[in-house]
């Protein structure tokens, strides 16, 4: 199913897109289609796990919580 999708945008942007859009054989309509089909992949992407594969990686290092507080502490006091 397709959407009708309006926007606002600059009479200079507008002519700069349709000459990219010419230049590469695509209508404006798919280009922001495809444009917003990247920032979902994005979004995908950022809310992958990487923060899990962190978990746990200065247990290593011998780096304790309290070690951490004390950084705090010496930084902003």
């Amino acid at each position: 199913m397709h959407t009708k999708l309006t926007l606002d945008v600059e009479d200079e942007l507008v002519h700069q897109i349709e000459v990219y859009a010419k230049e590469k054989h695509k209508s404006i309509s798919q280009l922001v289609s495809d444009y917003f089909q990247e920032l979902m992949q994005q979004k995908k992407t950022l809310n992958a796990p990487v923060t899990q594969s962190l978990i746990g990686i200065l247990q290593q290092c011998g780096i304790n919580e309290d070690d951490y507080k004390q950084h705090l502490r010496d930084k902003y006091l």
